[in-house]
């Protein structure tokens, strides 16, 4: 049997949920262009209402589509991914200015991104994030395979993040995700040629010269000093406007 692509997951999901469908978008790399051979598809399903039943209804479909090696579609009702904006500002941010539309409506073309929240879910994922990437690092016991496993399922995480912060300084991000650290090498200094190297991880490549540990130290370094530049900013901000209502 084919591999099942996000059109005829699209075309599968309209015979099986008809008006409750309400549109399905694809997002991620795919849109992007800046996939490699581990990429999975990300398709968010919009209906107008997600109940027990309706979800039942499509775990063969998704079954399916997660034994070709996706993960499972982010499943909303209508109403509800309307008033999620306050709460995944960092992907939606993304998700609404690079995706596509397979079916319906785009949920996502009147959706206003609050800055503020922006900012506030940026520091947290940033810094939840790097804390998560060390004690993952702390479990695999020296590990170089696992290493390298670690740093590139992270990666795209992280470049989503330097996209969010890109547009704290006002900017609107490139579209691919490995284009941001030049842009965002401009505002603030970091090691981006280490994230090249993780890229080329991700894609199934080794740096020669490099062993894992180096590369990850690097790596853990460049994503702590965007961090910590990005908290600076953060606390200057909050600076200025308490400066501001005095």
């Amino acid at each position: 049997m084919a591999k099942m692509t996000p059109e005829i997951l699209t075309d599968l999901l309209r015979k099986i949920c008809g008006d409750n469908l309400y549109s399905v978008v694809l997002y991620g790399s795919s849109v992007a262009g800046d996939a490699v051979k581990t990429s999975d598809y990300n398709v968010r399903v919009v209906m107008e209402r997600v109940a027990m039943e309706d979800l039942l209804a499509l775990t063969g479909v998704c079954s399916r589509w997660g034994r070709d090696g996706n993960h499972a579609p982010l499943m909303f009702a209508r109403e509800n991914l309307l008033r999620s904006a306050d709460v995944f500002p960092v992907e939606f941010s993304d998700i609404k200015q690079t995706h596509r539309v397979l079916h319906g409506a785009d949920p996502f073309a009147e959706m206003a991104i609050d800055p503020a929240l922006l900012r506030l879910e940026l520091e947290r994922e940033l810094k939840s994030k790097l804390i998560l990437l060390r004690e993952n690092f702390l479990t695999i016991n020296g590990s170089p395979r696992d290493m390298d496993r670690l740093m590139a399922s992270s990666l795209s995480a992280f470049l989503t993040l330097f996209k969010a912060a890109l547009r704290l300084y006002g900017e609107t991000p490139p579209v691919k995700k490995m284009d941001v650290l030049p842009a965002l090498a401009k505002h603030i200094g970091f090691d981006t040629e280490i994230f090249s190297v993780v890229w080329d991880l991700k894609g199934g490549k080794k740096r020669a010269g490099l062993t894992s540990l180096q590369i990850f130290g690097r790596y853990m370094a460049a994503v702590q000093g965007v961090t910590d530049a990005v908290d600076a900013w953060l606390q200057r901000a909050e600076n200025r406007t308490a400066g501001t209502a005095a």
